[in-house]
């Protein structure tokens, strides 16, 4: 297979080709690609926690935190730095080289608790963890005040498409989520940017959603493919299971489109068999979030993974791999 460049340009009708190619030979493609830039036998293992849980004002219909949603979650405000820093050791101790903390908010404030986050986010990093914040809407100031504590990268997500991004979320606009984006890459700290399949949307919005992200002035330095996990209260909980099969080729088509980012198998992976997982590794995944929880909805356990990766032959990526890199040529 000829060599794939790195692209900020590719067309509707270019990402459509590539989806909808047979899927074994969208996933030997997407294989080939993975193994010309990166180490097919190592995944980035991560690990995700609510450091402020529900009570959110945001309207996100899949989302169990909610204040609107009768959804059985537990309003629980800032966690202690020092109970957030015993999480991220334990995290640690158990293989995880990025720690994410994740805040119920519709955007930061500049106030008392975003100066603990700020502490909290010093502190992850002295433990020698990649840090991750997802907090909401952010300006260029307070992601500056983030790198300067040593973020090292931001979850936004755009969820789907454009057109389709109304039908599921009104409190904040696309572009509300592109400029998040803007003033985090300006402030030197990458990117973690996927969506969500399975929010009703169709194959033209999924699409969408790769084009918008493959198009970046940067592609994302991690891209999460979620599946739709359907929670009882929310407005989408009756929506059917998102098929293993669309999981795969969403993430082949991400691999392809975006050749350097971390491709992660995350939301929904809790429903997924170890060999179907190892189907989306072949596919191009080499990204997880691990650890009973992610944010408030099941995800398999430190000991489920561990024995995952003994199984396939896999080894943890080490933090920072990119840096060290970059020092060393």
């Amino acid at each position: 297979m000829q060599e794939v460049q790195i692209r900020h340009d590719w067309t509707l009708e270019e990402i459509k080709e590539i989806y909808n190619t047979p899927l074994l030979e969208l996933i030997f493609q997407a294989a080939s690609v993975h193994r010309q830039h990166q180490d097919t036998g190592e995944v980035q293992v991560c690990t995700l926690l609510s450091i402020k849980t529900g009570g959110c004002s945001e309207d996100c219909a899949y989302c169990p935190q909610a204040a609107r949603y009768n959804t059985g979650i537990d309003v629980k405000a800032l966690m202690q730095k020092d109970e957030v820093l015993q999480f991220a050791q334990k995290a640690k101790d158990a293989g995880s080289t990025r720690f994410c903390m994740g805040a119920a908010w519709r955007e930061v404030r500049d106030n008392r608790d975003f100066d603990r986050i700020i502490d909290m986010v010093k502190g992850v990093n002295e433990i020698g963890l990649e840090v991750c914040c997802t907090l909401g809407m952010l300006t260029e100031s307070q992601a500056q005040r983030l790198a300067e504590a040593g973020l090292y990268s931001y979850n936004h997500n755009l969820d789907t498409s454009k057109e389709h991004y109304g039908e599921i979320i009104t409190t904040r606009t696309y572009d509300d989520r592109l400029q998040t984006l803007d003033n985090v890459r300006k402030a030197g700290v990458t990117v973690c940017c996927g969506g969500i399949i399975g929010l009703g949307e169709s194959h033209e919005d999924r699409l969408g959603m790769l084009h918008t992200l493959s198009n970046l002035p940067e592609h994302p330095d991690s891209v999460p493919i979620n599946a739709l996990v359907r929670v009882e209260g929310t407005p989408l909980s009756h929506l059917p299971k998102v098929e293993f099969w669309d999981m795969a080729r969403m993430i082949a088509t991400a691999r392809i489109l975006m050749p350097k980012a971390m491709v992660r198998l995350s939301a929904g992976r809790a429903e997924m068999s170890v060999a179907e997982q190892a189907f989306c590794f072949m596919a191009g995944a080499n990204s997880i979030f691990t650890g009973e929880k992610l944010l408030t909805t099941p995800n398999p356990s430190f000991d489920e993974d561990r024995m995952m990766f003994e199984m396939l032959g896999l080894t943890a990526r080490e933090a920072f791999k990119e840096e060290k890199a970059a020092a060393c040529c």
